[in-house]
């Protein structure tokens, strides 16, 4: 069973708690964390690319010419895709690029993402977030203590406004709720910082395996 390390608010050791080994002790398998990241990147697509046909595109009503007599090839509209100006032949059309995988497959990449930040030492948990004020330099001060740089991802429990005020003008630091916890900003992040509670929140949302 992996332990960690618990931190408080001045980068002083206050203690450490054992991890629980379904979430945080299982193996990385890199190809299942590769299948998670692209089923969440083809989601976001818009798949919004459009190109009109010979049918939608105004004009091309008259015939150009008649049919017979006039010694060149049958024409029935100047949209037709032969022409200058004409419809776009099997032409990209909106839709939705995204796909799904088993409920038990894409646990097993969350819990495979947290295994990496645990082997990694990148899971930074503190005892809890105390500020004296809420200010986007309180954040940035408390980083700075911690030794923190690069992408952080910060989990939280539950949506805290204070929180997120405070994190929202530092570029490479990102708030996600527990139960929005996802595969992509883990691999992401360089540093994963939450709290002892909301570890344990993040198990009891997580850690109970789905008979489905």
């Amino acid at each position: 069973m992996p332990e960690v390390e618990i931190k408080n608010n001045h980068n002083e050791k206050a203690g450490s708690m054992a991890l629980d080994d379904r979430v945080f002790g299982g193996k990385v398998s890199r190809p299942l964390l590769h299948e998670a990241v692209q089923l969440q990147l083809a989601s976001r697509r818009q798949g919004t690319a459009a190109t009109k046909t010979k049918g939608l595109i105004r004009g091309g009503g008259k015939k150009p010419w008649k049919q017979k007599g006039t010694g060149r090839a049958r024409a029935g509209s100047n949209r037709s895709p032969l022409w200058r100006g004409g419809g776009t032949v099997f032409g990209p059309t909106p839709r939705s690029y995204a796909y799904s995988m088993p409920k038990k497959k894409a646990r097993a990449a969350l819990f495979s993402a947290l295994a990496s930040k645990v082997q990694e030492e990148s899971l930074v948990v503190l005892e809890e977030f105390t500020f004296t004020e809420v200010k986007t330099r309180s954040m940035a001060l408390l980083l700075k203590k911690l030794e923190l740089a690069g992408r952080i991802l910060v989990v939280t429990s539950q949506k805290q406004d204070d929180l997120n005020r405070m994190i929202h003008n530092l570029p490479n630091v990102h708030l996600v709720e527990v139960r929005q916890l996802n595969v992509y900003d883990l691999i992401m992040a360089d540093t994963l910082l939450t709290t002892q509670r909301d570890i344990a929140r993040l198990v009891e949302v997580w850690g109970t395996h789905e008979s489905a």
